[in-house]
C-alpha cells in the first residue's frame, strides 16, 4: 500500500505541478507528499523529480516512469470502473491470424460480432496460408486447422475439421463416380499446389495416404472450389468449405466410406502466466459459435 501510495503521489505532482497541490488534491500536508517522494526514490535508486524552491520538473527516468506510471493508474482506473457498472470489459489491441479461406468464411465474420459486443476491444486480422511466428510477429492469437507440431505454444480445440472427395454431377456423370479409392488413378483429381496426397481410411482401419494427379493445380483453394464447381475433376476439400454446395446438390461427396478421421481447428497463442482477456473473450466466443449444432449446418 505505501509503495502504491508513492506512485500516486509521484503522479499527481508531476501532472500538477508542485506539492501543495498534489497535498490539496489528496487532503495532506505537502511534508507527507514529500516524504512519500524520497521513500519511491530511495527504493527505487533514481532520481525522478528535480526540485527547487521554484518549480519542480522530471529528470529523463522520471518522464520514461511517469507513462508507465499513468498507464497502470489508468488500467486499474478502468478495471475497478467495469466491475462497479456490473462486469468487467475487456479492451486493447488483438492481433489474430488465420488461414485466408477459412478466415474469410469462419473467423472474420465472427470477429465483427465480438468487436460489436466488446467496443473497447480494437483487432488486426491477418489472413495468410503460411505458418505465422506469433512470437516474433506480435499475433496474440492464431486460428490453425490440423495437427500441431509447435509445442511451445498453447493451443485450444475449437472443432473439428473433416475432408471430403468432392466433384460436381456433371463430372460425375461424364466421368463415372469413383467406388474406391484406387479408381482415383483414372481421374482429374484436382490438387493444392504441392500436396503430398490425400487421406483416406483403409479396410483395415489405417490412415493411408493416396497420391494423386490431374490436369490442373493451383495453391489458392478459393480457385481449386471454382474449379470443381465447374465440373473440371474431384477435389479433396475441408467439410467448412463445401457443406452449402452439397446441400444445395451443386457438388456430391463420393468416397465417404473411407474417409479419414477428422483433424481438429485449434485456437493457438503464445504461452504466458496471463492470457488477456480480450483474448480468452475471442477464443470463447468463436469456441461457442463453432460448438453449436446449426452453426455448421445452417438451416435449409
Amino acid at each position: 500500500m505505501d509503495a502504491f501510495k508513492q506512485v500516486e503521489s509521484f503522479v499527481s505532482v508531476a501532472t500538477r505541478g508542485s506539492l501543495s497541490a498534489a497535498a490539496r488534491a489528496e487532503g495532506v500536508t505537502p511534508a507527507v507528499i514529500g516524504r512519500r517522494l524520497d521513500q519511491l526514490e530511495h527504493r527505487l535508486g533514481v532520481k525522478l523529480l528535480v526540485r527547487t524552491t521554484r518549480s519542480i520538473g522530471l529528470t529523463f527516468e522520471g518522464a520514461a516512469f511517469l507513462e508507465d506510471c499513468q498507464r497502470i493508474l489508468n488500467d486499474l482506473a478502468n478495471a475497478e470502473a467495469s466491475v462497479s457498472l456490473g462486469g468487467v470489459k475487456a479492451s486493447g489491441h488483438i492481433r489474430v491470424s488465420a488461414p485466408a479461406g477459412f478466415g474469410r468464411r469462419h473467423v472474420a465474420p465472427l470477429m465483427r460480432a465480438f468487436l460489436d459486443a466488446n467496443p473497447d476491444v480494437t483487432c488486426t486480422l491477418d489472413l495468410t496460408d503460411r505458418v505465422v511466428d506469433l512470437v516474433n510477429e506480435g499475433i496474440d492469437c492464431a486460428v490453425r486447422i490440423g495437427e500441431l507440431a509447435d509445442s511451445s505454444l498453447v493451443s485450444i480445440r475449437l472443432a473439428e475439421n473433416r475432408r471430403v472427395v468432392v466433384a460436381s454431377p456433371d463430372y460425375l456423370a461424364r466421368h463415372g463416380v469413383p467406388a474406391r479409392v484406387e479408381d482415383l488413378s483414372a481421374h482429374n483429381c484436382l490438387s493444392l499446389g504441392q500436396q503430398r496426397g490425400w487421406l483416406f481410411t483403409s479396410d483395415k482401419g489405417e490412415v493411408v495416404t493416396m497420391k494423386v494427379s490431374g490436369r490442373l493445380e493451383c495453391n489458392d483453394g478459393a480457385v481449386l472450389h471454382d474449379w470443381v464447381l465447374a465440373g473440371q475433376g474431384l477435389a479433396w476439400r475441408s467439410l467448412w468449405e463445401v457443406e452449402g454446395d452439397l446441400r444445395a446438390g451443386r457438388l456430391l461427396s463420393v468416397l465417404d466410406a473411407f474417409a479419414a478421421p477428422p483433424t481438429g481447428i485449434y485456437a493457438v497463442f503464445p504461452q504466458r502466466k496471463h492470457l488477456a482477456l480480450r483474448v480468452r473473450l475471442l477464443i470463447d466466443h468463436l469456441k461457442n459459435h463453432y460448438g453449436r449444432p446449426d452453426y455448421w449446418r445452417p438451416a435449409a
